[in-house]
């Protein structure tokens, strides 16, 4: 009655076997090919540095002003922006001010290359029920698979530093943008679509001048998601030499640093909510300009 009590596996040394021909065939694939997948990122190394520099070297109170400057661009509100200023200022207070430029810095590339990935394969997805079939699946993995895991094979390939953080990063922070960038296409009412073909629009026509404006709401929530799963991700990638605000809470929980820990914890909460208020500030914004246009 064992079999009743004990799952039946594979046999011990078959599933040791299976498992080093997995790891040495993946080992063969990184000495033969690690060169050249660190070459072809060679590019987004060099954005990322520029981004760094650009945030880190810049003096404060012109970073403070950009800041402040997006934030009322897209948010026309005076209690976001006195927000953005007091919480700045409170991080440069506290000495993280350049950790924060590090993270932000790291944030603005994530999104960046999230939404260049992002957004044509939420529109592929939109318009071919095949393609969504199966990218889906993918989505569904990436999302649920542990952060932890992601961190296994981009190491492997690249090793230890800031462009496999990164990589690390958008694998786990892109879906939202994905899913969302479809759905608010798909969600386009199609009596305004039978119009724009009524008048002869091409597709691509019919893509930039209808359906993109009219999703636009929808896919900033998705930006919004995305950034705020780039947050989360923050202090896990600083496992692999991402550096920024992670990298001292990191330091707190192996050293037991109680303040450093809260510190860096409520900065990374704080440029969260500016991220979060001026993305849906914009996002209300251009769903009450469709409402009017169309009311």
């Amino acid at each position: 009655m064992d079999w009743f009590y004990k799952f039946p596996s594979m046999n011990d040394d078959t599933l040791r076997a299976l498992k080093k021909m997995i790891d040495d065939g993946f080992r063969e694939f990184t000495r033969a090919w690690g060169a050249s997948i660190e070459g072809f990122f060679s590019p987004l190394q060099q954005f990322l540095i520029w981004a760094e520099r650009f945030m880190t070297q810049t003096p404060w109170p012109i970073i403070i002003l950009l800041i402040l400057g997006i934030a009322w661009a897209g948010s026309r509100s005076v209690k976001i922006v006195l927000g953005c200023l007091f919480t700045l200022l409170a991080i440069g207070y506290f000495d993280m001010w350049t950790d924060t430029m590090r993270t932000i810095s790291m944030i603005f590339v994530c999104t960046v290359l999230s939404i260049a990935i992002g957004l044509p394969l939420g529109i592929a997805m939109s318009h071919s029920n095949r393609v969504q079939r199966v990218v889906n699946p993918i989505l569904d993995v990436m999302q649920t698979m542990p952060s932890f895991v992601y961190l296994i094979p981009v190491v492997m390939l690249l090793g230890i530093g800031r462009v496999p953080g990164l990589i690390a990063v958008v694998i786990y922070a892109i879906p939202p943008m994905i899913r969302l960038t479809n759905l608010g296409i798909r969600l386009v009412d199609r009596d305004v679509l039978e119009a724009a073909d009524a008048f002869g629009s091409s597709g691509w026509q019919k893509l930039f001048k209808v359906q993109l404006p009219l999703a636009l709401p929808t896919i900033m929530a998705g930006i919004n998601q995305t950034i705020m799963m780039a947050l989360a991700m923050v202090v896990i990638a600083s496992m692999i030499g991402v550096q920024g605000l992670g990298q001292p809470v990191l330091k707190a929980i192996a050293n037991q640093y109680f303040t450093l820990g809260i510190f860096n914890g409520m900065a990374i909460v704080g440029i969260a909510i500016i991220f979060d208020r001026i993305s849906q500030a914009y996002g209300k914004r251009l769903q009450k300009h469709q409402e009017i246009a169309h009311g």
